[in-house]
């Protein structure tokens, strides 16, 4: 089991010259009218900030531009043409979005538009960089021809609950749970992928490794966690290699947020954005000497 000693190296103190492009621009793609989750994105952006990337991008269609922006302060936004309220594809403003950016996260509350499949194909056809498939992109990844997992230059970081890891994968929830290091081992193997299945004890593999992390509590039941937990991820990826320690580091972080939040709060009133206000505290305790 994953302790704060394993994890204390990915959070060094950070020397006087340097400045917010050495830390990683990173950006976080998601959303739709029907499902628009404004908080649930902002403080998705807010925690990959809080767990320590140089700039947090939020990159949306042009219809969730006023439902986002009042949620928005150090993040900054990026807007993409969209039909119906669902994103459209449009080549140039995907390259625009993702210029400069070391590690997305994509697929939160990104709903069923008809383009969505397009621009997921498209970013793993042509670039190379760590990019965490959350929520709805998981949806969309299931019905697609999963060899482009083998093909893309990408790092793809797999992040589902058991319900969408059973999608994914075509194990049935009780086969998963009966044999889950073997079957989430063999998945992340043969797809050549990270895959963090969130559960009350998360479990990370690359295919070879396996970490297993058992922080958290019952005040993350909650909307939002999720989304949570993927802007810490790709924060860190944001000055991080995408490792399974790496990834294992942010479900800890998470956890350990959820935790401080519910001490200080409760197991009922606790809602996400508790979780990403105790982000620095997990961190500072993270970084403490054993």
């Amino acid at each position: 089991m994953l302790q704060s000693k394993d994890i204390q190296d990915i959070f060094p103190i950070r020397k006087s010259n340097t400045n917010k492009g050495d830390y990683g621009y990173v950006a976080i793609m998601g959303g739709c009218i029907n499902y628009s989750g404004a908080i649930k994105l902002a403080n998705m952006s807010l925690s990959a900030l809080r767990s320590g990337c140089g700039v947090s991008k939020l990159i949306v269609s042009k219809s969730l531009s006023n439902i986002v922006a009042p949620y928005l302060l150090e993040q900054t936004l990026f807007l993409i043409d969209d039909m119906d309220s669902n994103m459209v594809f449009n080549q140039s403003q995907i390259d625009s979005a993702l210029n400069k950016v070391k590690a997305l996260a994509i697929g939160m509350g990104w709903g069923n538009g008809q383009d969505n499949k397009k621009i997921l194909e498209y970013i793993l056809d042509k670039y190379e960089m760590p990019v965490v498939i959350d929520a709805d992109g998981l949806n969309i990844l299931s019905k697609m021809d999963k060899n482009i997992l083998n093909t893309t230059r990408c790092k793809v970081i797999l992040t589902p609950h058991l319900k969408e890891f059973e999608r994914l994968s075509g194990f049935s929830i009780n086969e998963i749970e009966k044999d889950k290091n073997n079957i989430t081992k063999n998945f992340a193997k043969k797809y050549n992928v990270i895959l963090l299945l969130k559960g009350p004890i998360t479990l990370i593999t690359d295919g070879t490794q396996i970490i297993e992390v058992n922080r958290g509590c019952p005040g993350m039941a909650t909307a939002g966690s999720g989304d949570v937990l993927s802007g810490i991820l790709v924060g860190l990826l944001g000055y991080n290699a995408p490792s399974v320690l790496a990834i294992a580091a942010s479900a800890y972080i998470a956890g350990l947020a959820g935790e401080l939040a519910q001490k200080e709060i409760n197991d009922i009133s606790m809602i996400a954005s508790d979780t990403v206000k105790h982000i620095p505290e997990a961190i500072n305790k993270i970084r403490e000497k054993n």
